[in-house]
């Protein structure tokens, strides 16, 4: 039997990112961040990828999107980008190139959905004015380093390696191929090529396991890589991404409940809500290209288990405790309410791309909830589970099996918040 999303299930929840995005921290007063936040163009560009990603599934605009673009310009530094110019010898900030690739998103989308002369023009300045002269360096990216736990749900910097001022989210530099293989598209520069060839290249040859690289940023850069290879048809792309995604579903990176560790090898971690929507997005383009059902199924049980607690009530997104091998916990829970700095936006994305493919995300149930060959109870792709006391109401098809009452992984965003932060639900194994 198949189990599909319907299009009442995907509205509501359109509509409820939809209205957060309407909210005061995400218009002109408040879209753009401190001169002092270390993340330069990283909300910026998440807001405007999230604003063009509600217009492609709404049709309809949020006003901000055109507000920002008309006084971004004072906004920029003297080569028309965030924060501050890169000069030769100087750090390259890590952070700063992982917040360009959601800026050159956002502006890549809005120039494929309006045409405009500005986004073209800011695609090309960050390109030539942040990328282009750190051309041939990453190659110095150092993968050799002591391990640390530090690093929150937002990450920070100030870890210097070489001529690296590197992140708490390793790796996420690379997320960059995301943005630059966009602006290759458009563009269609060989310059571009070979800079996003480097980035691929230094970035398969890293361990990112051993080296407890952030989980999103590899999907993400998974994600570039499956562009490429639509744009060019060359297989070594396409490998590239097979090879991350792999790593990452057989390799430590998913948890039992088809959500993500927030880096490899950091079971003491959480999830996030950006890196599961790049995993079903990684997943479902690799079954269109390939047609490999396992994609497919793969995809089917990221977003109906996976991504089903990460929406809010309020329309955002937040991160959820781990339930993964090497943590003795079992109790899925909100690990912080909402990440609106990141998450909320990125959200958008991930509620479009399911819009567009919604048929294909079905789940295939048999009828009957028994345990999976990890040991934890099914019905088919669904995963069912032990809801606390409060969360009974919210339970949708609660059976009674071996003495315990199942629902499937109850969606949050039907949650309302007061009841969600106290709530937990019980993965039986």
């Amino acid at each position: 039997m198949k189990a599909e999303i319907t299009d009442k299930e995907i509205k509501e929840r359109i509509e409820l990112n939809y209205k957060r995005l309407l909210e005061p921290y995400y218009q002109i007063e408040n879209v753009f961040s401190p001169s002092d936040y270390d993340w330069y163009g990283d909300k910026e560009g998440r807001a405007l990828l999230s604003f063009v990603s509600l217009y492609k599934a709404t049709g309809n605009k949020i006003p901000c999107m055109e507000e920002m673009l008309n006084v971004i310009k004072s906004k920029l530094n003297e080569k028309l980008y965030f924060g501050p110019a890169y000069k030769e010898g100087g750090y390259i900030r890590e952070e700063q190139l992982s917040g360009h690739s959601w800026f050159l998103r956002g502006l890549c989308e809005h120039y494929e959905q309006f045409g405009d002369s500005l986004s073209f023009e800011l695609i090309k300045s960050v390109i030539g004015g942040l990328y282009v002269p750190i051309k041939g360096k990453f190659s110095t990216y150092p993968i050799y380093r002591e391990k640390s736990t530090e690093g929150g749900v937002s990450g920070n910097s100030g870890k210097y390696i070489g001529q690296w001022d590197l992140s708490s989210d390793i790796g996420c530099a690379f997320m960059s191929i995301d943005g630059i293989t966009h602006a290759y598209k458009i563009l269609g520069d060989t310059d571009v090529r070979s800079l996003a060839d480097e980035m691929i290249d230094t970035f398969l040859s890293i361990d990112i396991v051993k080296l407890g690289a952030q989980t999103h940023c590899s999907l993400t850069a998974a994600r570039g890589m499956v562009r490429m290879y639509l744009i060019t048809k060359e297989e070594k792309y396409l490998d590239g991404a097979k090879k991350i995604f792999d790593l990452y579903v057989n390799h430590g990176g998913m948890t039992y409940t088809y959500q993500n560790l927030n880096w490899w090898q950091r079971p003491d971690s959480w999830t996030e809500p950006c890196a599961i929507v790049d995993s079903f997005m990684v997943a479902m383009e690799l079954y269109k290209i390939t047609g490999d059902e396992n994609y497919r199924f793969l995809a089917a049980r990221i977003y109906h288990n996976g991504l089903s607690t990460s929406q809010r009530s309020n329309g955002g997104a937040g991160t959820d405790s781990l339930i993964c091998e090497g943590n003795d916990n079992l109790y899925l829970s909100l690990q912080m309410e909402e990440a609106f700095f990141c998450c909320s936006m990125r959200l958008s994305e991930g509620l479009w791309y399911i819009h567009e493919n919604k048929k294909l995300f079905y789940a295939v149930t048999e009828g009957e909830v028994k345990k999976n060959e990890k040991g934890i109870y099914c019905d088919g792709d669904i995963i069912y589970c032990e809801p606390s006391e409060n969360l009974l109401p919210y339970a949708e098809n609660l059976i009674e099996i071996d003495g315990k009452k199942l629902t499937p992984i109850i969606k949050y965003y039907k949650v309302p918040m007061n009841i969600a932060k106290e709530a937990k639900m019980r993965i039986v194994f």
